[in-house]
């Protein structure tokens, strides 16, 4: 005979047994069950001496829904793919585009995110399950359980101090060609240092230099040493953050032979690419990290693997290898 789960009016009947001071023999007459079942049902859901049938009822769910899942990747290749790719810091779209691009297996980034969140007990509101790895600090918002996202509210607009974004040429917007930036400056509580960032908007190539004070001299000095490097096809644009630090801009243009310009005050999301850039940086740099103990090799770390990263937009290729593709058809 096959075993057949309790049920929610069964439950419910047990406890009104148990409340009545039944013997199991005479509930399991009742309910038509075995003796040894009401005594694994009561072993598995009762707590401090209490049976709730509710709550034993939605235990119960919550393993018939997970059941035969304990593996949810299709084998041991594709796990260690999977692990070694969140490791390196790519989210499980980018794994799972990256797997297609590079052997054509598919595993949806959705499957990637159950298989995480298996690991912990009660889909992430549990324990770790013996033997497993916790693998959901390796996701960039670091989340114990998998939450809804939120809606950013509105900001106020200041005052402009330089060359509007309102006259960016339009093709910038549209992401259709290389060369076009974004700058921002990341700032260190514990000390004067801080960072400068830079990322090419089509591509998501970025660069990191650290400053030692953020000036506006420096944070200019510092655009113009890294950018200087790129042949004049990948140097058209430079879109800025209104900030003090960005007041030497013209030195930039002058410099490089590119226009930059000075995004809203407040408008954070007119520079999208380098603000979600900055926080994948701060996954390798949480906020209160003093800059300065962080060495120019650690710097160059993060922007390598940064650059290594494959991208949805571009195809799951990288960074790296869009700009170097650029070059050589250039060249």
């Amino acid at each position: 005979m096959n075993y057949q789960q309790f049920n929610i009016k069964e439950r419910e009947l047990l406890k009104e047994g148990l409340i009545k001071k039944k013997s199991l023999r005479s509930i399991a007459r009742d309910l038509g069950r075995s003796p040894s079942s009401l005594t694994r049902e009561i072993k598995r859901n009762g707590r401090s001496g209490h049976y709730s049938p509710y709550m034993a009822n939605q235990r119960a769910e919550l393993k018939r829904q997970s059941r035969g899942r304990e593996l949810r990747l299709k084998n041991d290749f594709i796990r260690e793919r999977v692990v070694f790719g969140l490791k390196r810091g790519w989210s499980p779209e980018q794994i799972s585009g990256r797997l297609l691009l590079e052997t054509g297996g598919k595993i949806s980034h959705e499957a990637i995110y159950q298989y995480i969140y298996h690991q912990i007990n009660r889909n992430g509101w549990g324990m770790l399950k013996s033997g497993k790895e916790d693998l959901r600090p390796y996701l960039k918002r670091r989340h114990k359980r998998r939450i809804k996202k939120g809606l950013r509210g509105t900001q106020k607009m200041g005052r402009l101090q330089g060359k509007s974004i309102d006259l960016r040429p339009e093709i910038v917007s549209s992401r259709e060609r290389l060369g076009d930036w974004e700058g921002d400056a990341m700032v260190s509580r514990q000390s004067q240092f801080g960072l400068n960032t830079l990322v090419e908007r089509k591509s998501g190539y970025v660069l990191i230099t650290k400053l030692q004070d953020s000036t506006s001299r420096e944070t200019s000095a510092a655009a113009i040493r890294r950018l200087k490097v790129f042949p004049d096809h990948l140097r058209k644009t430079i879109t800025w953050d209104n900030g003090k630090e960005n007041a030497k801009i013209s030195l930039i243009e002058k410099e490089l032979g590119l226009d930059c310009y000075l995004a809203h005050a407040y408008h954070s999301w007119e520079r999208g690419t380098n603000e979600n850039t900055n926080g994948l940086i701060r996954w390798y740099l949480p906020k209160k990290t003093d800059f300065a103990k962080i060495t120019e090799q650690e710097i160059s770390n993060i922007e390598y693997v940064l650059n290594t990263r494959p991208r949805k937009r571009l195809g799951y290729k990288t960074p790296l290898e869009v700009l170097n593709q650029s070059v050589a058809l250039h060249g």
